[in-house]
């Protein structure tokens, strides 16, 4: 029968449906449910960004512009969480994460809807509808009559209904990122509250171990899931009765809604079992044998001087606790917003804090940009597939960037890393992945000559500018279907833009191949293959091996950091400083760096795509430029961090030349000693 030790706050449960065992009363059973919620949950967050270059494409947006959709999703997460995380004993927790789960679901559906409201994908946009997409519409044809009025018609019809539409579609995606935000609000706190209330105490660090290792390979699941999805096609549920015959990665569009969909049903089987929960369950029935153990461990002398300074300060006692964790459960909504300003100053007078704090939001700067344009990166610079560029991140970099975190906590527990030693282990993590950022400026090529575009970021070219051996064939301006003159390194707008009057489709046993012949424009009258011309391929798996160790070295420094946060602060408010910790990385990292990154991106453009008199996606890059404004923001945030980390081991040095003053003043006969043995002691001073 259960004890009174088993319930929540001591009360005893006598009722028959309390004495059958049910799975739903089960903490481990809870933590398996919230790993997998919290992996569904991760994966469908992070899915945006292994699209993102793919829905730049299909809806004509810049990098600002999807920098800013990505970063929506942490707009309601902010708002809201502070609230949330102390507020949660309040309410019935597991149905709380089952609600915000059902609503991270909504946000994923409606991110597929501007999908379904806009017309199918037309990637050559003036062929008419009863011929092959690729076929004439891109051809020199001297008989053309009159091409200057289909520009405008375009554009008198894009005043009306189109650019509603447009306007629709990307306000349904930035309503369904923040909802996406919001829904994601009670699931990780709550979630880890419930099972810190429940598992026993000796349990609980295991299972909350488990719950972010299974956590962790989301972001990897959410890139593989895109890798996947983008190899078909956009319309693949309303493909045209002839199929496609688009061969050209250039104008490729994947299905990035079908991810979401995948995504969002995984979220809502994952909500399903929270209904059933119950508010409180009863503590594991091994507490009282588990705790004479613990208790008898932690009476031995042993782990008695095993304790942290700040963990053995005076104000840090039993008796006293004031810190705003064990307040707010007694406090209404108006006394909490009252009292919390004074309590964020006194966290933030902390040295130590602020730093570790700035530094994190350095490095999660750095995080955010990398993954958010990472995969157009690697598309833009080395010539790669989106599905191929998210496969190397899923497999490659994730994997090794977990098995930093791992690292650096065994280092830190195996160790028993003190915080000056954890400063040490963050400032050489810090310094090792910036000189392995630095090869990356060099890792790439030039961008290779494009007939009639100035590499001039931010000028437009004008039909003067392309050559006279097109000018009869009256080429429309706003065609995009890029071919190259592998002889002489040049790349051509469409096949009209070079002069190429017929096309040929060469079929191999796995995929065709499309060529344009009798080009005016090319040494030979071609033939001239479809597509881009390739550019330094054979660099992307250097460049992404780098990168992965980076943020393998990177990530040893995630658990140190956050153990110079846990006994940099009083103990009464070490979840305030967990909690600010969280708030401020959103607030200063998460939410503007994709902006800031997708900002930079645009000022390397050099050809611009025109969407009924608007600046749309963008066809070319400087890739010199781009690779340095790129990599040259890594660079400067992995200096930022490494710059706090240096400001924090002088401090810890400080700190412990003062605490090492003091004992020796205190202490008569130890001064006398010192005084005889002179300054070869000082390495024992300081370890007293």
């Amino acid at each position: 029968m259960m004890g009174t030790e088993d319930t929540p706050g001591g009360k005893a449960s006598l009722h028959p449906q309390d004495l059958r065992p049910s799975v739903f009363h089960s903490i481990k059973f809870f933590v398996l449910c919230h790993s997998l919620l919290q992996l569904a949950q991760l994966m469908i967050s992070g899915y945006l960004k292994s699209s993102i270059s793919t829905v730049e494409k299909r809806f004509g947006l810049s990098s600002q512009t999807s920098g800013l959709l990505a970063a929506f999703n942490e707009v309601g997460n902010t708002a809201l969480i502070v609230f949330v995380s102390y507020f949660g004993s309040r309410v019935h927790r597991p149905r709380l994460i089952g609600y915000g789960a059902l609503l991270v679901t909504v946000a994923g559906v409606l991110m597929t809807v501007p999908h379904f409201i806009s017309e199918p994908y037309r990637y050559d946009h003036t062929s008419p509808a009863d011929l092959s997409q690729d076929f004439e519409a891109s051809l020199c044809l001297p008989t053309r009559k009159a091409p200057a009025p289909a520009p405008a018609l375009s554009n008198s019809s894009c005043s009306g209904s189109t650019e509603v539409q447009h306007l629709a579609v990307v306000g349904i995606m930035f309503t369904a990122q923040t909802l996406l935000g919001v829904g994601g609000v009670p699931i990780q706190p709550f979630g880890i509250s419930y099972i810190d209330d429940f598992a026993h105490s000796s349990n609980s660090p295991l299972y909350l171990g488990i719950l972010f290792a299974v956590t962790m390979m989301g972001p990897g699941m959410a890139y593989g899931l895109g890798g996947l999805m983008l190899r078909l096609y956009v319309d693949i549920d309303r493909m045209p009765a002839g199929g496609i015959s688009l061969t050209s990665k250039d104008r490729w569009v994947g299905a990035w809604w079908l991810g979401f969909l995948i995504s969002a049903g995984a979220v809502a089987l994952a909500a399903i079992p929270y209904f059933f929960f119950p508010k409180e369950m009863p503590k594991e029935k091994h507490e009282l044998r588990f705790r004479r153990k613990v208790l008898a461990v932690s009476d031995s002398p042993v782990s008695k001087g095993e304790d942290s300074p700040s963990e053995q300060s005076p104000g840090a006692s039993p008796e006293k606790k004031d810190g705003l964790a064990q307040m707010a459960p007694d406090l209404t909504v108006i006394q909490f917003i009252k009292v919390f300003p004074r309590v964020l100053l006194r966290t933030l007078r902390h040295p130590i804090f602020l730093l570790v704090v700035l530094s994190q939001v350095c490095m999660s700067s750095m995080v955010a940009g990398m993954a958010t344009f990472l995969p157009k990166f690697l598309e833009r610079q080395f010539s790669v597939t989106a599905s191929y560029a998210n496969l190397l991140i899923g497999c490659l970099t994730i994997p090794l960037a977990i098995l930093g975190i791992v690292a650096g906590g065994i280092l830190v527990k195996r160790l028993r890393l003190g915080p000056m030693h954890c400063g040490i282990l963050c400032l050489l993590g810090a310094l090792l992945c910036l000189l392995l950022s630095t090869p990356l400026f060099f890792m790439g090529c030039s961008t290779h000559h494009i007939a009639g575009i100035n590499h001039q970021p931010g000028a437009q070219p004008g039909l003067e500018l392309f050559p006279g051996c097109m000018e009869p064939c009256s080429c429309p301006s706003d065609d995009f279907n890029p071919v190259c003159d592998s002889s002489a390194r040049v790349e051509y707008l469409t096949p009209c833009h070079a002069g190429c009057t017929s096309r040929l489709v060469q079929e191999a046993r796995d995929k065709s191949q499309v060529f344009y012949t009798n080009c005016s424009c090319v040494a030979g009258g071609g033939p001239v293959p479809a597509g881009s011309c390739e550019s330094c391929s054979h660099l992307v798996l250097p460049f992404m091996i780098l990168v992965s160790l980076g943020a393998a070295v990177a990530s040893v420094t995630h658990t140190p950091s956050f153990m110079l946060i846990l006994r940099g602060v009083k103990k009464e408010d070490k979840t305030l400083a967990v909690g600010i910790q969280f708030m401020l990385q959103r607030v200063l990292a998460w939410m503007p760096s994709p902006v800031i990154h997708g900002s930079a991106i645009d000022t390397t453009c050099v050809y611009w795509a025109q969407s009924c008199g608007r600046r749309a996606v963008c066809r070319y890059y400087d890739h010199d430029l781009l690779r340095n404004r790129f990599i040259g923001l890594q660079f400067f945030f992995k200096t930022g961090s490494l710059a706090c980390f240096a400001l924090i081991l002088a401090i810890l040095r400080q700190q412990e030349k003062e605490e090492g003053t003091k004992a020796t003043m205190s202490s008569p006969g130890l001064q006398q000693q010192l005084l005889v043995s002179g300054p070869k002691k000082e390495p024992e001073e300081s370890r007293v």
